[in-house]
């Protein structure tokens, strides 16, 4: 017995909200084996309701049910399922897929009814910047060799623009890139479609990448200070441009204030006097011996703090003028922030409560700009930090990176061989997207790498065929696109710090065609709503083969792309989920020879080779 067509997104038509609170959903279903009954079944009171669905309309080969959805009042989240009977079988329709019985919840269709992420994150398109090593603005204000002592490194080194990276002194050697220069570039970025910056962390550190804060209330003074973000900020609201900033709230440097382990500051710190103001912001495992404390991955650079400390709580979080609140107001009124290891945070060590800290870092963002974006850091399964009560959005390793840089560079995240072919690919997208609410899914935040991977383009050996394809992806796929600083010039590198090299700013080195790429891909879909808001539903996942369609009102667009080096011909790809779509379609991007038979599309493949097509659904009933 073949799986009967049971459609439906969380998108309009199909699921909208109504004045009264309650949801109106919507499911369609091929007349051809109409069922006998179909149920939406809820959970309004936490014991399951199975309410009886309306059909409403018939047209071509499909059925239209309704009913209405009552948000469960004692739960933020509201999850939701499909039950069809027929004489002899029943199937159900969950975020995941058909089954013949009853799923598990986890596998059902949710939505949060009570926070939503902001909503215009889907529409940017994300550029990020290490701003150290992305340009040098104004070198009056680039440290100097031998400037201070970096702990053990040494004295630190001023290097010229370009020069290679030494791999025995990475977090040492400064280039002098600053925000000024991240303010000349604005021209540049706006070019390339960029629409939101995400900057890695900017406030006084000793390192080259900050994420040993000693100052969280001051920019470096080598990046151009508070005035710089101030400026960039001010510019870049002239461009349209939004700024996220990183939120290194798990540790500190072991040379701030409250810690001072090389007493470089007057008062003693946690680290010299048990009796120190700020001693119980970190944890020590033996009192007796300052260097027991508990740091970041034995890091003894990063003490961990203790985000239980009210003192901590109150200087980050919850107080007024808390750190978390200081940078969402003027003059920088930053657009949000990337929690730094989101799931470490906690009271004590283990990350104890880890949800609870979470919540009031949100609550405090959302209160003082409740349309700031909340963006954790996670490399794992991020699904119940995604939920909509602790962070908008993760940055998506788990969900995108890993799964395409699985299928098309052969490599786990631990750069580990793994082979996939489409269909495991196709279900390792689905098992992390259908975990989540749509509204969610919509703004998680999509990378190819970033400063804590190998460049993408040296993953696949450079090639150039699997770039374009993964770039594809990362614009198409549902999710809000990031690209890191060069890798549309072409950059290249390995593991850190080969992955934090110098932006290379003469254009007679630039992979020109890769940039033009990845500038088209952003007009496509700044132009193309269903890239940014639609639903997302797979056509094909077979071998190397893998097509799929988003879906918003009566547009779709459709991907079709071969990771396989040699071509592919007459992939068959069916379009009956797409009803009246078959006759409408144009091309965005390729060459592939393609024609039309009935609801299938016929294509013919090239080596490493897509298309990108956009169609008009007809026939669509409300």
């Amino acid at each position: 017995m073949l799986e009967p067509t049971m459609i439906h997104h969380q998108v309009a038509p199909f699921f909208e909200r109504r004045a009264t609170g309650h949801y109106g959903v919507q499911l369609r279903m091929d007349a051809a084996d109409a069922p006998t009954a179909v149920f939406l079944r809820s959970e309004p009171d936490n014991e399951e309701r199975l309410v009886p669905m309306d059909l409403i309309a018939e047209y071509g080969r499909y059925r239209v049910y309704t009913a209405e959805l009552i948000p469960n009042p004692a739960a933020a989240v509201t999850v939701y399922a499909f039950k069809a009977l027929w004489a002899d079988r029943q199937c159900w329709l969950d975020a995941a897929g058909i089954s013949p019985r009853m799923p598990l919840g986890e596998r059902f269709f949710r939505v949060n009814t009570e926070e939503s992420p902001p909503d215009w994150v889907p529409d940017q398109v994300f550029y990020q910047i290490f701003p150290e090593r992305f340009r040098n603005g104004d070198p009056a204000v680039s440290p100097r060799s031998g400037a201070y002592v970096l702990r053990e490194d040494g004295p630190i080194r001023a290097k010229a623009w370009g020069e290679p990276i030494d791999p025995q002194h990475p977090n040492s050697e400064f280039y002098g890139g600053d925000l000024i220069g991240v303010r000349q570039s604005l021209d540049y970025l706006q070019d390339l479609g960029v629409t939101a910056i995400y900057l890695n962390p900017i406030f006084t550190s000793p390192s080259v990448h900050k994420y040993d804060t000693e100052d969280f209330a001051h920019v470096d003074p080598y990046l151009g200070g508070d005035a710089a973000l101030a400026d960039l900020r001010a510019a870049a609201t002239g461009r349209g441009i939004r700024i996220l900033l990183d939120a290194v709230f798990n540790h500190t440097s072991d040379t701030h204030p409250w810690f001072n382990r090389w007493g470089t500051h007057p008062d003693k710190g946690a680290y010299q006097d048990v009796a120190a103001p700020y001693r119980a912001a970190y944890t020590f495992h033996d009192a007796a011996d300052p260097d027991s404390y508990h740091c970041w991955q034995g890091s003894k650079v990063l003490p961990v703090l203790d985000l239980g400390d009210p003192q901590v709580r109150a200087y980050l979080i919850d107080g007024e003028h808390a750190i978390a609140r200081h940078w969402l107001r003027p003059p920088y009124c930053v657009d949000g922030w990337r929690i730094d290891v989101a799931h470490m945070m906690g009271e004590g060590t283990g990350a104890r409560h880890n949800d609870r800290v979470l919540r009031a870092l949100r609550l405090a963002i959302k209160d003082e700009s409740p349309r700031a974006y909340v963006l954790g850091e996670h490399f794992g399964e991020a699904t119940r930090w995604l939920q909509g009560d602790q962070e908008d959005a993760a940055m998506n390793y788990y969900g995108f990176s890993h799964p395409v840089r699985a299928f098309l560079a052969g490599q786990d995240v631990n750069y580990h061989p793994i082979t996939l072919d489409a269909a495991d690919f196709d279900q390792w997208l689905n098992d992390a997207r259908s975990r989540i609410p749509y509204a969610n899914q919509l703004c998680q935040f999509n990378l190819l790498g970033s400063h804590d991977t190998a460049r993408f383009l040296t993953l696949i050996g450079e090639d150039r065929g699997l770039m374009r394809l993964a770039l594809l992806l990362l614009f198409t796929y549902p999710g809000v696109p990031c690209i890191y600083y060069g890798d549309e010039i072409g950059m290249t590198g390995g593991n850190d710090p080969y992955n934090r090299a110098c932006f290379d700013w003469d254009p007679k080195h630039w992979d020109q065609d890769l940039r033009t790429w990845v500038r088209t891909l952003a007009g496509i879909r700044r132009a193309h709503p269903a890239l940014r808001r639609g639903a997302y539903q797979t056509l094909l996942a077979d071998g190397d083969l893998f097509a799929c369609a988003r879906i918003l009102e009566d547009e779709v667009v459709l991907l079709i792309l071969n990771r396989a080096a040699d071509p592919r011909s007459g992939v068959r790809i069916p379009l009956a989920v797409l009803p009246g779509c078959a006759a409408r379609l144009a091309v965005l991007v390729g060459e592939c020879p393609w024609g039309l038979g009935g609801d299938i599309l016929s294509v013919d493949l090239g080596g490493k080779e897509a298309l990108l097509l956009r169609g008009q659904l007809s026939d669509v009933p409300g």
